[in-house]
């Protein structure tokens, strides 16, 4: 439906969005970049969703001041690996090289951020691959194959078919955090709900996941605030 401005220091740019099933109309300020939408019910004429983001003005501003600021990935930032945060360095030669507490890039400075997001999708499907293997086996189930996305709601999935779905940002997390989410996903190969059977069997593939559930409840969000310009 296109956005509106509320004006104001500093000015918000609010998302229209029409929904047949919401009921009222409402406003959201993503955790995650910090997007805010405002959704109206179906009949609901956009002046009227426009004229109560107005009334929101202040909320709005005061939402937007505690989310964690987006940060471009250039030289000189810095960036978690493996739960590490490595600092983004010029390098010499062709190829990115993570050694010595950086992560060295050469050419261009201006394409930084898309050579990293490549190498740590490379990184992320070796990782995410060897895991969903190995607890596979444990459990005796097969998938069907294994993709990264850049998902927003869900660090990953596990369809009907038995194709496994995962964030690729979760390779900037503790390695034991990436292992948990692949036991979870792997987990609903035999149950797919969230029912006590379910958490029994991902304690039987991973061990205690509390700790790594919840750094991703505390922490999770941090992972996408960093643009890689993609």
């Amino acid at each position: 439906m296109g956005h509106h401005i509320v004006d104001g220091n500093p000015p918000v740019r609010v998302h229209l969005r029409r929904s047949a099933r919401a009921r009222r109309l409402s406003l959201r300020v993503s955790g995650l970049d910090a997007k805010v939408t405002l959704t109206l019910p179906r009949g609901t004429p956009a002046a009227e969703g426009i004229a109560f983001a107005e009334e929101k003005a202040d909320w709005l501003r005061m939402q937007l001041r505690e989310r964690p600021a987006l940060e471009p990935v250039q030289l000189g930032c810095r960036l978690p690996v493996e739960g590490r945060y490595l600092e983004v360095v010029a390098g010499p030669g062709r190829r990115v090289a993570l050694e010595d507490g950086a992560i060295r890039v050469p050419g261009d400075p201006d394409t930084v951020g898309r050579r990293l997001a490549a190498v740590l999708k490379q990184m992320a499907r070796a990782r995410l691959a060897g895991a969903s293997d190995r607890y596979a086996e444990a459990l005796g189930r097969d998938y069907t194959r294994i993709s990264l996305r850049d998902t927003r709601s869900r660090w990953g999935s596990c369809s009907s078919s038995r194709a496994l779905m995962y964030s690729w940002r979760l390779i900037m997390a503790p390695p034991e955090v990436l292992d948990y989410v692949a036991a979870h996903e792997v987990a609903h190969l035999r149950h797919m709900n969230h029912s006590a059977r379910f958490w029994e069997e991902v304690e039987n593939l991973y061990g205690d996941y509390e700790a790594p559930r919840l750094w991703l409840r505390e922490n999770g969000s941090e992972l996408h605030r960093f643009r890689f310009g993609d």
